[in-house]
């Protein structure tokens, strides 16, 4: 099991969605690092999701850009997966 401390990125994405959000109860960040790298999973309240997304997607945009620069730092490959909220209910 890897804490959150050793997965690239967690703390930094932890960090600027609490900021983000306001059902902060409802924030889920899910590390996993693999073959292919890092996987940050996320998922956020219904009403939230708006804010993570931001205007035609500029917020998670700007999300994966600068993980690609903590993981390009080192040398590791970030990604971001947003779970949508109407998923995450179902499964």
């Amino acid at each position: 099991m890897t804490t959150t401390t050793e997965i690239p990125g967690q703390l930094f994405l932890q960090y600027v969605l609490e900021t983000i959000v306001d059902d902060k109860d409802q924030l889920k960040i899910e590390g996993r690092i693999d073959d292919l790298g890092v996987l940050l999973t996320v998922q956020v309240s219904e009403r939230d999701m708006g804010k993570l997304i931001g205007k035609s997607g500029q917020t998670v945009k700007a999300l994966r850009t600068l993980l690609r620069l903590i993981g390009g730092n080192l040398s590791q490959r970030i990604n971001l997966k947003v779970i949508e909220p109407t998923l995450a209910t179902q499964s």
